[in-house]
């Protein structure tokens, strides 16, 4: 059972989480510190608030539904693949991680989660500059780009929608659509498979992360209705400032 004092820090958290994802992104860097808090430990805080948003991925790609199958250089199918085999390998890793090991890394991550949100615009418009299939060399690139995406989402989920982004626009898809609907499938399916596998391996806080998957599909269409009248750049800056502020403190107790 989740307890009072619980519920009042991990359901707000959610809820705002839900809200972020639909508008910006970086839901994770509100749900990270807000389980810490409750006193579970950083593998498990992971793990908890990638399951509690996991709903939202499935509504998200529900709703884009008729994109999906519109990639030009590498089928909806073998993106979901892709993706999914990516998934199982980066959350079998996280499963293997020592959790001494994982505190000690996972400031690394939150930084550079941090700023591949932060350069995203520029990223992603920088790929799209020579936009064009030709520009895949094969489809090994292609693989990797995405099982590399997987296996990150799988064993971090913090920065996944921006770094699917980036991977989809350099393997040659410029269709905004299709590359929103193709992100929204792989994240579903590898957060999916990561999740399961984080709950096989007993690392996943159930009792906090079911109520909080209702605070994040309610965030979500929440955010969803107000994201075109909410100030996107005053939240991405909101977003990086508290990445930086987490990476500090998440340093800072590991590395004392």
């Amino acid at each position: 059972m989740i307890t009072e004092q619980q519920a009042f820090v991990v359901l707000p958290a959610a809820f705002v989480a839900g809200i972020m994802n639909a508008i910006a992104g970086g839901g994770s860097f509100v749900t990270l510190p807000a389980l810490a808090y409750t006193g579970v430990s950083p593998i498990v805080a992971n793990s908890t608030g990638t399951a509690a948003l996991l709903p939202g991925y499935a509504s998200a790609a529900w709703a884009m539904r008729r994109d999906i199958g519109r990639t030009k250089t590498m089928s909806a199918a073998a993106i979901a693949l892709w993706a999914f085999l990516g998934g199982i390998a980066g959350s079998v890793l996280l499963a293997i991680t020592p959790g001494k090991a994982f505190e000690t890394i996972l400031p690394v991550l939150i930084l550079g989660s941090t700023a591949l949100f932060a350069f995203s615009n520029r990223l992603v418009r920088a790929d799209r500059a020579g936009q064009g299939p030709e520009r895949s060399a094969g489809s090994l690139p292609k693989v990797a780009a995405i099982f590399f995406a997987g296996v990150y989402g799988g064993y971090f989920n913090g920065g996944l929608g921006v770094l699917l982004l980036a991977m989809l626009s350099l393997i040659g898809e410029s269709d905004l659509r299709s590359i929103n609907g193709a992100k929204n499938l792989a994240s579903l399916v590898l957060t999916t498979i990561a999740v399961g596998i984080y709950g096989f391996a007993g690392q996943v806080a159930w009792n906090l992360a079911m109520p909080m998957m209702v605070g994040s599909i309610t965030g979500g269409y929440i955010g969803g209705l107000v994201a075109r009248y909410l100030p996107v750049r005053f939240l991405r800056c909101f977003v990086v400032l508290t990445g930086l502020v987490l990476a500090l403190v998440f340093g800072l107790r590991a590395w004392h």
